[in-house]
């Protein structure tokens, strides 16, 4: 079973998630980068208000076909209680995913707010099949049990 990982990490937490995801199962990891990387000042400023219209930004990759893939898991960091532009344009960026099982996680200091169920919802228009979303705070990234359960659901047909 082929594992495609994609995620957009700000501060490397998502990223170190997304990287325990991809030893344990394989498959292609793909880091999805602002063409217009934010600051601090705007990644909480600007990244937040175009996070809440659940808008997306120009990034690189600019298409990610996951067509070879059997699963794709899509994390992100949240701001403002939703999923970051950056992987609202990797979603909109997928090709190939019509049918696919898809696991989703996302990692935050708080309260994760909607970001799950609106992440799960833009996927299923897309055609893909939510298996699961996993929130993952501060604490949880370094609970070998909880990051284990994501592998699982990653894992499991």
């Amino acid at each position: 079973m082929k594992t495609t990982t994609i995620f957009y990490s700000y501060t490397g937490i998502t990223r170190g998630v997304a990287g325990k995801i991809q030893q344990a199962c394989g498959g292609d990891l793909i880091e999805v980068k602002t063409k217009k990387p934010y600051s601090k000042i705007t990644a909480y400023s600007l990244g937040c208000l175009r996070a809440a219209k659940g808008e997306c930004d120009e990034i690189e990759p600019a298409s990610i076909d996951v067509s070879a893939s059997d699963v794709i898991v899509i994390g992100t960091p949240v701001w403002a209680f939703r999923a970051a532009p950056p992987i609202n344009a990797a979603v909109n960026a997928l090709s190939g995913c019509e049918g696919k099982k898809a696991v989703i996680f996302a990692t935050c200091g708080g309260k994760p707010g909607e970001t799950i169920p609106l992440l799960a919802e833009a996927l299923e228009k897309r055609g893909v099949k939510v298996a699961g979303g996993f929130i993952f705070d501060r604490k949880d990234v370094k609970d070998e049990d909880k990051v284990n359960a994501l592998i699982n659901a990653v894992k499991s047909p």
